[in-house]
């Protein structure tokens, strides 16, 4: 990554928060009450998959300071421009099979995904191109599994990591230590059956931000 640090091993560069998987309007009402620096809107398949018209909804309702990332699955490039346009994505987020040409000429920055369930998974890791972020995953994203965090202990790539799968309050300060992301993303490790929780938000934030301490 090349963060500096200090202190504990943490990274200098304040890590940012991500929160995926908004599916409510009271979602939007605890964000915007806890101001992560990102929520994702899921368009992929999954459980926390929302339809366009209510992305769309939530997005109006949402405190211009957080950033908007739309989590798509080898969509087609036309529903994603469209989502991007009505839902005002501020990030692309890609979780498919999509190769280097596919995100070419979006507007938007692109985060691309990558499932980590060995060493020989993170081969792959520095051979994308006009990417701006690469978000490391447990296989089957959203299955609140963490990986091996150790294997992406000093991972040196081109570009930013953002951490996800399997986080939640108690374990992300570790996580973070060891892979020294310049984003974390949690989606299930911050609900009460199946649903957003306001105390497990707030507290996944605090103890992310609460790092800058160590830094200096």
């Amino acid at each position: 990554m090349g963060n500096k640090t200090a202190g504990r091993g943490f990274p200098t560069l304040e890590i940012k928060v991500k929160i995926c998987g908004l599916t409510r309007k009271k979602d939007i009402d605890l964000v915007n009450k806890l101001l992560p620096d990102y929520v994702g809107f899921v368009f992929a398949e999954s459980r926390r998959k929302v339809r366009l018209e209510e992305a769309k909804k939530m997005a109006l309702d949402l405190n211009p300071a957080i950033k908007k990332v739309g989590v798509f699955a080898d969509a087609p490039r036309e529903f994603v421009s469209t989502a991007a346009s009505e839902c005002s994505l501020d990030i692309l987020q890609f979780h498919g099979a999509e190769a280097n040409g596919y995100w070419q000429g979006f507007a938007q920055p692109v985060w691309k995904a990558l499932s980590v369930n060995n060493r020989n998974d993170l081969t792959h890791a520095g051979l994308f191109s006009g990417i701006d972020g690469l978000l490391l995953d447990s296989s089957g994203g959203g299955s609140g599994k963490a990986f091996d965090w150790n294997l992406a202990r000093g991972l040196n790539v081109p570009y930013p990591l953002i951490l996800a799968g399997g986080l939640n309050p108690e374990n992300v300060a570790r996580a973070i230590g060891i892979v020294r992301p310049h984003a974390v993303d949690v989606s299930s490790g911050v609900e009460t059956g199946g649903v957003k929780d306001f105390l497990k938000i707030k507290q996944f934030i605090e103890n992310v931000r609460g790092l800058r301490e160590y830094c200096g």
